[in-house]
């Protein structure tokens, strides 16, 4: 088996779907599960709608009419009129407003999760229903029938025993299968694997069925040297460790899902970071003993971090039963820690605050703590840096924090 990923961009308009089908008609379609996303920013687009319902009743017309034309506009542009998938998508809205209707639940993660996976249904329906207009045969999958999940909402946690299962007693390997990314299920309710989990979808199915490989189609020749969008100058990496991919991640990296590498490393299943604009590039190759080739710095930059330097009132040492307990907050309000940098007095972290639990963390820890914060600030991070690296990053602001090991440098940079 073969699994394939394809993010929202692959699939941002009719004429991305299109090139997806030939995609697969270029790569062959034997053996082969493809785990596609929301359509363009169709994510974002649903979230507004979540928001909406919750919070700004008001606008939540006007977003369901967003989601919809889009879709149906997307339809228009890949079959004739009155073509049945018309049906399919209205059944899915309906549903969709029917959950809302009659939802009880307070509970913004259960009902983000109930409702945000409704761009994930809509998109492969489509992409399937295309594909056999156009002669590729092939099978829908819900996703939530297979990945089965606890119900975390929001970053549910895999099941891996009863996933396992439910993907060798049901999964059809002859066939091309057409599923979702980022959903899961847990007692009849659609679960999510945490933003951008689609990625670690294709990992799973590609863990449960001993795949050959998994393929992440992007809008990129591969894994970069550095995002695009930020450097003007980027190289492709042609190959990469899974080790190296997962300190990438970890870092910040984008194009490769933190969970993703875990499952493919303990059954040595490459993965392949390719362009679907440029299907002949064989772009990235992430696997077992691959040395970094060609070997050359590589930078990462975190954006809105907030650089926390913590001091005890009573000028003592920042020592084991103090950091303890900062650690627990961060823990408590959900701050991601991204740098940790300590000296006999103080204790800096940098953080990213995904749930806007910031002031509350701040509020709890003045109270016992000297507290200096930097907000907005951009957390670089170089792999394998050399002077010339390190000098080019320097020039980008004023230097708060550095930190460089064997490996690695990072600059907080205001």
């Amino acid at each position: 088996m073969r699994i394939f990923k394809f993010g929202g961009a692959s699939v941002k308009d009719a004429e991305g779907v299109k090139n997806l089908a030939r995609v697969l008609q270029h790569e062959g379609t034997e053996n082969l599960l493809v785990v596609i996303s929301a359509m363009g920013k169709m994510t974002n687009a649903f979230e507004n709608v979540i928001d909406s319902y919750f919070y700004k009743k008001g606008d939540l017309k006007e977003a369901l009419s967003f989601v919809e034309s889009f879709h149906h506009n997307m339809m228009d542009g890949l079959f004739e009129k009155g073509h049945e998938i018309h049906n399919k998508a209205n059944f899915l809205f309906g549903e969709m407003s029917g959950f809302m209707a009659q939802n009880s639940s307070e509970d913004y993660n259960y009902v983000y999760d109930q409702m945000v996976g409704f761009g994930e249904l809509l998109s492969t329906n489509i992409v399937s229903a295309y594909l056999s207009e156009i002669g590729i045969s092939n099978q829908w999958l819900d996703v939530r029938d297979y990945i089965k999940t606890n119900n975390s909402y929001r970053d549910a946690k895999v099941d891996w025993d009863d996933t396992q299962k439910q993907i060798t007693e049901n999964l059809d390997t002859s066939k091309l299968n057409i599923t979702q990314g980022f959903l899961g299920g847990c007692n009849n309710e659609t679960t999510s694997l945490g933003r951008e989990g689609s990625d670690y979808t294709a990992g799973i199915f590609a863990y449960c069925l001993d795949a050959k490989s998994v393929t992440i189609w992007k809008d990129v020749d591969g894994v970069l040297n550095a995002d695009p969008r930020v450097f003007a100058e980027t190289e492709l990496l042609k190959e990469i460790s899974y080790t190296e991919a997962i300190e990438m991640a970890f870092y910040g990296a984008s194009v490769i899902h933190p969970k993703t590498i875990q499952p493919l490393e303990q059954k040595n299943i490459p993965l392949y970071v390719r362009s679907f604009e440029d299907i002949n590039n064989s772009g990235t190759c992430v696997g077992r003993g691959k040395k970094i080739t060609p070997e050359i710095p590589c930078f990462i930059v975190k954006k809105n971090q907030i650089l926390i330097s913590i001091s005890a009132k009573d000028f003592s040492f920042m020592v084991e039963d103090n950091i303890s307990e900062v650690f627990k907050k961060l823990h408590e309000y959900k701050l991601k820690v991204n740098l940790i940098q300590n000296s006999a007095i103080s204790f800096s972290v940098c953080v990213e605050d995904k749930y806007d639990r910031y002031e509350d963390f701040y509020n709890n820890l003045k109270k016992d703590f000297i507290i200096k914060v930097y907000e907005n600030t951009t957390l670089y991070t170089i792999r394998h840096f050399d002077d010339e690296a390190i000098e080019f990053i320097k020039k980008r602001g004023e230097v708060i924090i550095r930190q460089i090991n064997t490996e690695t440098a990072q600059f907080v940079i205001k």
